[in-house]
C-alpha cells in the first residue's frame, strides 16, 4: 500500500520529561503572577522606573469605565510587559495592545474585542529601555537585553526561593 509505516520508538525515556535544565532558576520556573508582583516591588523600589505625571487619571484601555484602583499599577503592568518581552522577543506595541485588551460592552449590541492604550504600553516601553533592560530589536519590536534577563532571572530566583521555604515551614507545621 501507499501508506507509510512507522516503527514504534517504544516507551520515552522519563529523564527526557523529569530533567531540569541546567544554569538556575529562570522566569520560564515560576509562577507568573508571583514574579510580577515581585518585580513590581523591584522597580518602585529601585525609583529609576520614569513614572508619567498622567498616571493617576488615566484609562488603561478604551473599554474600561476607570483608572486602576491600585496606585501601583504602572509598576505592575510595566513588569507585565517585561515578562512578555522576555518569552517572545520582537513583540512590539500593536501585539501587546492585543494582549491587554478586552471586551468592550456596547450595551444591547453585541460586545467586541478592544485594544488597550497604546500610550500606556508604549511609554512603559520605552521606561523600561531607559533602564537598558529591553532594547529595539532589529526585526521592529523589543528584545530582552543582558541586564534585563539577569535582573529577572534574578527575582525569579528570589521567588522560588521564597516559595521553598513557605513549602519547608507548611511541612513542620504538620
Amino acid at each position: 500500500s501507499n501508506m507509510a509505516t512507522f516503527q514504534s520508538l517504544g516507551p520515552i525515556p522519563e529523564h527526557i520529561y523529569k530533567e531540569k535544565h541546567v544554569g538556575g532558576t529562570t522566569l520560564k520556573d515560576v509562577d507568573s503572577q508571583l514574579w510580577v508582583r515581585e518585580f513590581a516591588a523591584f522597580l518602585k523600589k529601585s525609583g529609576k522606573l520614569p513614572l508619567p505625571a498622567w498616571t493617576d487619571i488615566v484609562k488603561t484601555a478604551t473599554f474600561k469605565e476607570l483608572p486602576p484602583q491600585d496606585a501601583d499599577w504602572y509598576y505592575i503592568r510595566s513588569a507585565a510587559l517585561l515578562r512578555r518581552v522576555y518569552l517572545r522577543q520582537g513583540v512590539g506595541c500593536g501585539a501587546l495592545r492585543k494582549v491587554y485588551g478586552g471586551r468592550m460592552n456596547r450595551g444591547s449590541a453585541p460586545s467586541h474585542h478592544r485594544p488597550a492604550s497604546a500610550s500606556v504600553i508604549r511609554k512603559a516601553l520605552k521606561g523600561l529601555e531607559d533602564l537598558k533592560m529591553i532594547a529595539k530589536h532589529p526585526d521592529g519590536g523589543r528584545m530582552i537585553t543582558s541586564q534585563g534577563r539577569k535582573d529577572a532571572d534574578r527575582i525569579a530566583a528570589q521567588v522560588m526561593s521564597s516559595r521553598q521555604a513557605q513549602a519547608q515551614d507548611q511541612e513542620t507545621e504538620e
